[in-house]
């Protein structure tokens, strides 16, 4: 009994004192954890202060029934289910028995309300007993953050999110995604907390171990105005042409600043919606919208010129058996290189690149490398593939026969729309390439942090001469009746660009299917914003050409942001001359220098144009008003000789 009372003694004071850490540790690992805090991610916000995305708080309210001491407990569990009752609508004489059943059963941790806002929170913690704490009212608070976009679903996969699942993968699209890790995502607290049994914890006080430092807010270049034009232009011929899904951008031209981005898809329901961003992700044959890169080339090595004279042979050309055709029957005769472009012939652009450089297609790839086609914007959003040209030194099997001729007309090459549209805002912009940019500046509440600036991705493209060709060509297929974009045409607003229209999974003609698109700019005269609108696979039974389904969304953008954007100083900044107002003007003008000392007729003139013009007559003419808005009648007949001190009583309504 002895030799056994001292192996016990020996064996305490061991575990007591060598291996007391060890065990000790052991045991506080396993009642006591430290768990992260998420930080308050920064807020994205649009260039003129509308929030686009925030993090709301959220709160779950426990309530650990054994912490109260008996009196506190029996004191307050009434007042507390009055209180709970009137808030759930739940009967309290149920509520009191539940807490009662927790308290009997120990409960640590009995939800009383899951992912509640602020507001609720503060009024529940509160409410009797809750209102004494942690430690003498048994409240538990934990506190999660939910990601929402108040503009619901616009431009809902442009602005992004970062998510994580239990595995760890982070899944990061948009802004969002893109400037989360350096900017939105902030540093994450800590706290512990402790196991209470059945695998629940709780904390182990109400102050935070580590206070999380909240994220840096993030203004971008979206103008929400814009992008609620583009998203509705967008939708609306989605809809009536029953496509499958489709993208619109509207670039500022000087800066590349990105004022809208809409990128819809259709479910299997129909309904249309923010599924994958097409504009930075999809990258497809261009069809005719690569032609005006085609011609840039031509022109800047001086192997053709817009006078230069094509036959397009009927409209149809032969290749290795394979066929070019004009959508026009018959083809157009000869035309000039101008008008095929404008008419967007393929067999007279295929002609004039394959009379060009048939003996040297490394000559027109090159060129192509020289404007900068060959290389990806470098976008901080995540997805953007590589552009797609044949190349006949690169052993890829890109490169036949017909590899040229189909690339003239914009098959073999691919790029996304966002690549496609860069290239036709550097024409608008007088042919300085800039970067796509997303960001405007970060800030920590009112302090920037860090602005971003405009980034030349190449400074020329091609000669001054060769730009102003190509911005003719872009302006004369909307403004001449022969264009096939003249049907955007309108006389008192210009815009610039060209239609596309390609054909999709053309090899299985089960499948055959198209896609249309129009890129260009507007003003045409001083280009204040480029824009391109691609649509995917519309009902063949409705129609597919890009004039009649990605032309009206561009033309509806444009005109809509002209004319619609309450956004003063953006519609002052695009110094376009309104044509109807030049036209009331001179005839004002004309009136004024006309009549000296006769009355001259001002019905149908604005009341205060005809006070204006009267008054600076040659004679001192007393001028009577009787209504406002537009003269209906005056009092003298016109071409009256007017006397001094005479009265004019001009009638209005």
């Amino acid at each position: 009994m002895f030799i056994f009372a001292v192996a016990v003694v020996f064996k305490l004071l061991t575990i007591q004192f060598i291996q007391g850490d060890k065990y000790k540790a052991l045991a506080t690992k396993r009642v006591v954890k430290n768990v992260v805090i998420p930080a308050n991610r920064g807020n994205v916000y649009s260039v003129n202060g509308n929030l686009l995305a925030t993090s709301i708080p959220k709160y779950d309210i426990r309530f650990d029934a054994i912490t109260p001491s008996a009196k506190t407990f029996e004191k307050y569990v009434r007042p507390l289910c009055d209180s709970l009752s009137k808030y759930t609508g739940k009967s309290a004489s149920q509520l009191e028995k539940r807490l009662r059943r927790a308290r009997a059963n120990k409960n640590r941790y009995y939800l009383l309300a899951r992912n509640i806002g602020y507001s609720d929170y503060i009024r529940l913690r509160n409410f009797p007993m809750l209102e004494l704490g942690a430690y003498k009212g048994g409240l538990i608070v934990e506190q999660t953050t939910k990601r929402e976009h108040p503009m619901g679903g616009i431009a809902e996969r442009t602005i992004g999110y970062e998510r994580i699942d239990e595995k760890g993968n982070v899944t990061r699209p948009g802004i969002d995604g893109a400037f989360g890790i350096r900017y939105l995502r902030g540093v994450d607290g800590q706290r512990k907390k402790q196991q209470i049994g059945k695998g629940q914890w709780k904390p182990l006080s109400d102050a935070n171990e580590i206070e999380p430092k909240d994220g840096y807010d993030v203004y971008t270049t979206i103008d929400v105005n814009i992008q609620d034009i583009a998203h509705h232009a967008l939708l609306e011929q989605l809809e009536k042409y029953k496509a499958d899904h489709g993208c619109v951008v509207v670039m500022e031209t000087k800066t590349g600043e990105i004022r809208a981005i809409s990128n819809l898809g259709r479910n299997l329901n129909g309904q249309y919606y923010e599924r994958l961003n097409y504009a930075v992700g999809e990258s497809h044959e261009s069809g005719s919208t690569f032609k005006l890169m085609a011609l840039a080339a031509a022109f800047e090595d001086k192997v053709a010129d817009t006078s230069d004279v094509v036959d397009t042979e009927k409209g149809v050309l032969t290749f290795y058996g394979k066929k070019v055709r004009d959508s026009k029957h018959g083809g157009y005769g000869k035309i000039t290189v101008s008008k095929a472009f404008e008419v967007s012939s393929n067999t007279g652009i295929v002609k004039v690149i394959d009379r060009a450089y048939s003996k040297n297609p490394e000559k027109f790839v090159d060129r192509l490398y020289s404007m900068s086609l060959n290389k990806n914007l470098d976008l901080p959003i995540i997805g953007e593939p590589e552009p797609i040209i044949p190349d006949p030194r690169i052993k890829n099997k890109r490169w036949s026969g017909i590899a040229l001729q189909w690339m003239a007309y914009g098959y073999g090459v691919s790029f996304t729309p966002l690549q496609t549209l860069t290239f036709y805002n550097a024409v608008a912009n007088n042919g300085v390439m800039v970067k796509p940019r997303f960001l405007k500046e970060v800030k920590e509440f009112d302090k920037v942090v860090e602005s971003f600036e405009s980034k030349v991705v190449n400074e020329r493209i091609c000669s001054k001469e060769t730009v102003g060709k190509l911005q003719t060509l872009l302006k004369d297929v909307v403004e001449k009746e022969h264009g096939t974009g003249h049907r955007l045409y309108s006389e008192n607003f210009s815009m610039a660009g060209k239609t596309g229209t390609c054909q999709k999974d053309y090899k299985n003609k089960e499948k055959l299917n198209y896609i249309s698109s129009f890129a260009g700019y507007f003003p045409a005269e001083n280009p204040k914003y480029s824009c391109i609108v691609v649509i995917h696979e519309p009902d063949k039974g409705v129609g597919y050409y890009g004039a009649d389904v990605s032309g009206p969304v561009f033309k509806s953008v444009a005109q809509k942001i002209f004319t619609d954007t309450p956004i003063i100083d953006e519609v002052e900044s695009l110094g376009v001359e309104s044509v109807a107002v030049e036209k009331d003007y001179e005839a004002f003008y004309k009136t004024a220098q006309t009549y000296k000392t006769i009355m001259p007729d001002v019905v149908g003139m604005p009341v205060m144009d005809a006070v204006v013009l009267l008054e600076n007559m040659q004679v001192d003419v007393k001028v009577e008003l009787d209504g406002s808005g537009i003269v209906k009648g005056q009092s003298v007949h016109k071409d009256t000789k007017l006397k001094n001190s005479q009265t004019v009583v001009l009638k209005a309504s």
